[in-house]
């Protein structure tokens, strides 16, 4: 298996497109030389354990915090954003893990919040709240779920809904490319398949989506192409065709790690059952002791 660092055999655009971008904080260096692309209907998969750089990685492409060093473009055109507000108007939208909705509120409310529709002018404008309903039960139902109640509160949804959620609403206001960050992590197994779908609907749809995960078994069912990180450098870009999830898995732990943590369980478990034998050929000797006692007594 060899990385790509260019890799352009997929079909689809170049959306977004990162190359040897680096982070600081003061003498923290938290990323290092990070390259990345992102094409148009493919799911990118961003992988790499706690500490690895996921979290710096995502604000940087999400306006949150601007690099340092590298080149950063959209579309092919170099871009420095000031706040997420630019990124958000150059189609790029983060669906962060808490989601940014409000419990409490109604899906439709959760649906336009921040950007609510009006009707009429001046002292006479309010909520175009029938044009509002109408559009989110669309928007969702693209994502394959019936709302039948527009004033249902986002709290009774499951995980998996609140994510379609956010997902149809960053695809609405003009998202093309969909950054995810650790949709699965709290989410069961259930849960995680259904969010799973919800990605490879917005694949579908046209969209770059970055997938963001520490779970490879999560990304290789959805994955086009896989990024690893570790501790704030890229260990390599790599098609789905030129890997495996065997792979995927020994890269993010480190194979010799991995091996050695392999072995400590398994002398674990065998050391339980060592010291049942011990204790049981004591008893055993001592049993046999006390057999030998009784018959010279007698």
């Amino acid at each position: 298996m060899n990385a790509s660092r260019d890799v352009q055999t997929l079909d689809g655009s170049t959306l977004l497109e990162i190359r040897n971008v680096s982070k600081y904080f003061g003498s923290v260096i938290a990323l290092r030389d990070m390259s990345l692309q992102v094409r148009a209907g493919e799911v990118t998969c961003v992988l790499g354990d706690n500490g690895a750089g996921k979290s710096t990685l995502i604000k940087i492409l999400a306006g949150v915090h601007a690099h340092d060093a590298g080149d950063f473009l959209v579309e092919g055109k170099p871009v420095h954003f000031s706040g997420p507000r630019e990124a958000r108007a150059a189609g790029i939208a983060t669906v962060f893990q808490d989601l940014a909705t409000v419990p409490l509120m109604s899906i439709w409310r959760n649906f336009f919040l921040g950007s609510e529709p009006t009707i009429g002018y001046g002292p006479i404008q309010r909520l175009n709240v029938t044009f509002a309903k109408r559009v989110m039960r669309e928007e969702m139902r693209k994502m394959g779920i019936d709302v039948r109640d527009p004033d249902q509160t986002v709290g009774t949804l499951s995980g998996g809904e609140r994510q379609a959620l956010a997902i149809a609403r960053a695809v609405y206001f003009g998202a093309r490319v969909l950054i995810l960050d650790e949709p699965t992590s709290a989410l069961g197994v259930r849960q995680s398949g259904i969010v799973l779908k919800y990605i490879v609907l917005a694949r579908e749809r046209g969209l770059g989506v970055v997938f963001i995960t520490h779970n490879p078994h999560h990304a290789f069912p959805v994955g086009d192409r896989f990024v690893l990180l570790n501790r704030g450098r890229s260990m390599g870009t790599y098609l789905k065709s030129e890997t495996s999830l065997a792979e995927l898995t020994q890269m993010m732990a480190g194979g010799k790690e991995l091996e050695r943590l392999a072995e400590e369980l398994e002398g674990m478990a065998s050391e339980p059952a060592a010291e049942a034998e011990a204790a049981k050929q004591g008893l055993e000797q001592v049993a046999r002791q006390l057999a030998q006692e009784t018959g010279e007594s007698r």
